[in-house]
């Protein structure tokens, strides 16, 4: 991509003028459990179960919560990598809920994905030059010069050089690799990236490099990201919203100085307590919340509220009636019927 042409694309407009680029309502992903002969279902695992956010133009939304909440199977719904099993997801205004291949496919270049294992997501028998110019194959496009100098220029922008274009993925390191999965999403010039744990599995030395990175193409290509992310840390450096999930439900969302600051959902309070302090003496450090109790199964959540069962502020009616992820401040949402730091 050269200068030129990134020089034309124009800067996001302000939030609230504009409909939201991707909208989610009571989204869910039950994966059936079936047993005998005749594959009776006897049950289902509740992955995702019910979730609402939307994400605007131009904004980065992180996701968090521990292993098994629910994020990575969000993030192939939303790109429909998935069939969810209800609910609503629409983007541009229009709804993608139940598209079929064919009808998907002019909506894969507004939407691609990155994934997490760059090791895993890079066939080893094709060249970084096949791998990157794969998208403009596949939905029929002939970039300006060629797709050798478009690919040569995406690499150079993620920051590899344009002479790799015919080695093949062995030969490069983990960075190296998650930066051409970078570049090949990016090949169709996308509105919004998802991008699923994209430096779990680097090196911590590098994960700040590609976490830079994404930061740089944001700016200059304005795009939309969903990253999902187990880092706190992470998270607060590239998001401005942050959504915490948690037993396939969305517990809180806020913008990430109001979320970080001042947690509302208990949970959350839990999250962050447990991220590490450089200093312990200070005054800031917060007192460590030791979660009793495992994580619930998704095959047999609890009535009511999903945390009540590791949560010290549960009362009866935690066990009754579930709570909704309603407004509690401007800006930030919760679900929980007795929210820390409320007003």
């Amino acid at each position: 991509m050269t200068d030129s042409q990134t020089a034309t694309i124009p800067s996001p407009a302000p939030a609230a003028d504009r409909e939201p680029l991707l909208r989610v309502e009571g989204l869910t992903r039950h994966f059936p459990i079936t047993k005998g002969l005749l594959r009776r279902q006897t049950g289902a695992v509740r992955a995702v179960d019910g979730i609402d956010f939307t994400v605007n133009a131009g904004e980065t939304l992180g996701v968090v919560g521990e292993s098994g909440c629910g994020k990575s199977t969000m993030g192939r719904l939303i790109t429909r990598l998935d069939e969810p099993t209800g609910g609503k997801i629409q983007f541009q205004g229009t709804d993608i809920t139940h598209l079929g291949v064919s009808a998907m496919r002019p909506l894969r270049r507004d939407i691609q994905m990155i994934f997490q294992d760059p090791y895993s997501s890079l066939n080893p028998r094709h060249t970084v030059g096949t791998i990157v110019g794969a998208p403009f194959k596949l939905q029929g496009v002939e970039p300006e010069g060629g797709v050798k100098k478009a690919v040569q220029d995406l690499l150079e922008l993620c920051g590899l050089s344009p002479e790799h274009y015919n080695r093949y993925p062995h030969e490069f390191s983990g960075g190296q690799r998650q930066r051409i999965g970078i570049a090949r999403a990016l090949a169709l010039k996308p509105k919004m990236i998802v991008a699923d744990e994209p430096v779990s599995a680097l090196d911590v030395s590098i994960q700040a490099q590609v976490v830079n990175l994404l930061d740089d193409l944001q700016q200059e290509l304005g795009l939309t990201y969903v990253i999902i992310a187990h880092d706190l840390s992470v998270v607060r450096h590239v998001s401005d919203r942050v959504a915490v999930m948690y037993l396939g439900k969305v517990v809180e969302i806020a913008d990430r100085d109001s979320l970080y600051k001042s947690p509302m959902h208990p949970y959350t309070n839990a999250l962050m307590s447990a991220v590490p302090t450089p200093d312990p003496k200070r005054k800031e450090a917060r007192e460590r919340i030791l979660l009793k109790g495992d994580v619930p199964s998704p095959l047999n959540p609890p009535s009511g509220c999903r945390f009540r069962t590791r949560c010290w502020k549960v009362q009866d009616i935690c066990s009754v009636q579930e709570p909704p992820l309603q407004i509690a401040k401007a800006g930030h949402q919760v679900a929980c019927h007795f929210p820390e730091n409320a007003a």
